[in-house]
């Protein structure tokens, strides 16, 4: 395989966990780099330099070409878990289109990451994975498939999910699928293996199991990583919680995003065995054991090179192990008759004097409870009353990042069990509407910053909804006063 100097790289699915790290992996190795996704502002807040960016849509075939004009090689991360139950059927399509226009291109060859396919497997999620494999090569492009199972690192899922149970849970009643097996693989092993495999025409049209040192049951991850964060978790096998409760009983007590784990958990009642001899002896490099896995990666976020934004907002918050990774999350929005360069002014202005638009009572309650527990619930004020920069103190708020007439970001800075952000979103639906949406992200620690959550769900959605509406409002009363004749607004 001739490759240009350096050679190009796309990366597709580069804002989801794999494709975020390999990214600047691939930067280090020498390799030019592209970077796709679905949604171009999510991969803006990455801050890569010398990365050119493409926003493309695997279930849009006409948004493939740009993207995968003069690429050496693609790799391919993307799937639709997230999608819900037709999550397969779209895997294979997008494949589908993804093959054909890769040829159309010139692409030499399609890296895959798929998953480690069972004998007799009935998840819908493991099929998929395979049958993506499968409708990668009917294409003209020869493809590299590396199948790994759990891939330990912050973000993704599997791991999560263990992390999630550990933290929130000392006792847990558990399916039968807890002593299930499988070979966890460290994030930072992976990506050697994908890289390495990408420049090497011996891996053209093969599949590679990727597999850790180590076959370990889910029990065993638990256990492992309770040593590693001080935990013991009492772990209690019962028979009753069948796959669909189980996911139900995850979205309960873990931040992974529903639609995920239900798709995880049919894959988990099988062992999972991998034979990665055939890709260590093509790749030989040292395969970190589960816990020294666990290490690295608790290790990275402590020094902040996890990248921020995975569901959460532009700006990440997280580097405490007992904090969950994935966000809880409740919004509200509202269609301002107005521009956002009309709306930002009064945005600007929350805190301080202004206060916080609407539920003045819930927005006093809660400071008065904050600072009974010693917290800064009861601090009022800000450097100036309109404008903003970052660090910024506003109240018990902190500015985390703001874009001119686009997006605000506060860090929560009362005392609570978990970390947090609110985050105020401007976006124009047309020359005079524009969508205001209010989010907050909750990263809860254990179970009680899931029970805080939990409790305050209704009193979010109320107010965010209405402070959505009472800026809307606002801001369409300072719209029509610059409109009437003579008009204008003090900024």
């Amino acid at each position: 395989m001739q490759l240009h100097h350096p050679p190009r790289a796309l990366v597709f699915g580069a804002s989801g966990y794999i494709g975020t790290h390999l990214v600047p992996h691939l930067q280090a190795a020498g390799w030019q780099v592209r970077a796709a996704a679905r949604s171009l502002k999510v991969l803006q807040a990455r801050h890569w330099s010398d990365v050119e960016l493409a926003q493309a849509d695997a279930l849009q075939p006409r948004t493939l070409a740009a993207a995968l004009a003069g690429i050496d090689v693609a790799f391919y991360l993307v799937h639709s878990m997230a999608a819900g139950e037709r999550f397969g059927a779209l895997d294979i399509q997008a494949a589908r289109h993804f093959a054909d226009a890769a040829a159309a291109a010139g692409v030499k060859r399609i890296v895959y990451l798929g998953g480690l396919m069972p004998a007799n497997a009935d998840s819908e999620h493991l099929r998929s994975r395979a049958q993506t494999g499968e409708a990668l090569r009917a294409g003209a492009v020869p493809v590299t498939e590396v199948r790994a199972g759990i891939i330990v690192g912050p973000g993704s899922a599997a791991y999560e999910v263990i992390r999630d149970l550990v933290n929130h849970l000392p006792m847990m009643l558990t399916p039968k699928w807890v002593y299930s097996k499988s070979s966890p693989i460290a994030l930072a092993n992976v990506l050697v293996y994908l890289e390495q495999a990408a420049r090497l025409d011996a891996a053209a049209g093969r599949i590679y199991d990727a597999a850790g040192p180590e076959t370990l049951s889910y029990a065993d991850l638990m256990k492992q990583y309770g040593e590693v964060v001080g935990k013991k978790p009492l772990i209690i096998p019962v028979p009753v919680l069948t796959p669909k409760l189980s996911s139900y009983w995850l979205a309960l007590v873990t931040s992974v995003p529903a639609s995920i784990g239900a798709a995880l958990i049919g894959g988990l009642k099988h062992d999972i065995p991998a034979d990665g001899r055939a890709l260590q002896a093509l790749v030989p490099q040292p395969l970190l054991t589960f816990k020294q896995s666990v290490e690295l990666a608790l290790q990275s976020e402590r020094q902040h090179t996890v990248a921020a934004r995975w569901t959460e907002g532009a700006f990440g918050i997280r580097g405490r192990h007992e904090h969950a990774f994935y966000a809880k999350k409740a919004s509200g929005s509202a269609l301002a008759r107005a521009t956002p360069a009309q709306i930002w002014p009064i945005v600007c202005s929350l805190g301080g004097d202004t206060g916080y638009f609407y539920g003045a009572p819930l927005w006093q309650l809660r400071a008065w409870m904050d600072w009974a527990v010693g917290g800064p619930g009861l601090s009022k004020g800000r450097r100036h009353p309109t404008e903003l920069r970052i660090g910024d103190r506003i109240d018990y708020w902190t500015v985390l990042g703001l874009e001119e007439e686009r997006r605000l970001t506060l860090n929560f800075g009362m005392k609570a069990p978990g970390a947090g952000v609110l985050e105020i979103e401007l976006e124009p639906v047309d020359a005079t509407h524009t969508r205001i949406t209010i989010t907050a992200y909750w990263h809860p620690a254990g179970v009680w910053g899931l029970s805080y959550w939990y409790a305050l769900v209704p009193a979010h959605l109320f107010i965010f909804d209405g402070m959505c509406k009472e800026i809307a409002k606002r801001a369409t009363q300072r719209a029509r006063a610059e409109a009437a004749p003579g008009g204008g607004v003090a900024a």
